[in-house]
């Protein structure tokens, strides 16, 4: 172990990052050369299948202020993040960025003098987003959507791009949580906050390792994290069937006793069967995943598996 302890640490997620990973590299040393603190880059490796692992463990042994992780296998973003938060040494916080440079680590020193101001956690507020027409319009409609239905004030358009203090870092990795939503969690802990808005760069190469399916799983995580309005939602939707079952039976009855008619047609019967078989299976949706996220949780497996870690240039199992 080095004989200081560096007073933040740069955590950094990587998933098949290798055409990124030298320039990530040299802005990382340019910036930890010439900071006035002393600074550690942990780059987590989740279960890379191109030459990421190979040049991650070259990079940490070449220069010991990296500290690289290689996980057992890909276990996702959050849980990548999650492991790097877990061994980050940082004395008085972290600074939480993506490897594929959207996010500028240049920006450190304008997050680090708003921590020196007093706040816990300084969050980045994306004010543009350089990247295709229909991801940024279901980011903004999705963002705007869980600030209206969740049980803390999330803030609008930040990603898990921030500076966090020691402390906040600490309840953090307190936290269970297998369904893992950062930034919500980030938010759920309170101390003093605030958001600095910036421009988001494109990746500088390769594509987002982000899938749709992926964006999809993180949007319920927060969703069904941070807000009570699915199963609420679907409670007053059986209400309304249930009234509006009362209120058809009533004008069933009316015209049969007072005007000798019987409703007839069979589209009318069809129509109300797939409609309250469609809230039935709704509901039943809604409450599986409740169910499956307490499944989950009660296995108390553990979030990830550390395969190897390199620290201060060495192997930590050597």
């Amino acid at each position: 172990m080095p004989n200081s302890t560096p007073q933040v640490s740069f955590v950094i997620p990587v998933y098949n990052e290798e055409s990124n990973l030298p320039m990530l590299a040299d802005r990382l040393v340019k910036i930890m050369d010439q900071s006035t603190i002393t600074l550690e880059a942990v780059l987590i490796d989740d279960g890379s299948r191109d030459n990421s692992r190979t040049m991650l463990q070259q990079l940490a042994l070449s220069d010991p202020r990296f500290h690289v992780v290689l996980l057992s296998r890909n276990h996702g973003h959050q849980l990548a993040l999650t492991a790097g938060l877990s061994v980050a040494r940082g004395s008085e916080g972290v600074f939480v960025l993506d490897g594929d440079l959207q996010d500028p680590p240049e920006l450190l020193d304008t997050f680090y003098a708003k921590f020196q101001e007093g706040y816990d956690v300084v969050y980045a507020v994306r004010e543009k987003r350089k990247e295709v027409f229909y991801k940024r319009f279901a980011y903004f409609i999705f963002y705007r959507i869980l600030k209206k239905i969740a049980n803390i004030d999330i803030p609008l358009d930040s990603g898990d791009f921030s500076f966090m203090s020691r402390r906040v870092v600490n309840v953090l990795n307190k936290m269970p949580e297998e369904s893992r939503f950062i930034r919500g969690m980030r938010t759920w802990i309170g101390f003093k906050q605030i958001g600095i808005a910036y421009d988001r760069q494109e990746r500088a190469s390769g594509d987002s390792k982000y899938s749709f399916s992926k964006l999809v799983q993180l949007a319920l995580n927060g969703i069904y994290n941070f807000s009570e309005f699915p199963i609420k939602f679907v409670t007053s939707l059986g209400g309304f069937a249930i009234v509006s079952s009362v209120i058809y039976l009533i004008f069933v009855v009316v015209k049969k006793m007072f005007f000798d008619q019987v409703i007839e047609g069979f589209t009318a019967l069809l129509f109300v069967i797939i409609l309250f078989g469609g809230i039935q299976l709704m509901a039943i949706g809604v409450l599986g995943e409740y169910i499956l996220r307490i499944f989950f949780q009660s296995k108390s497996r553990p979030n990830f598996i550390i395969e190897k870690e390199i620290c201060a240039g060495k192997y930590l199992d050597e």
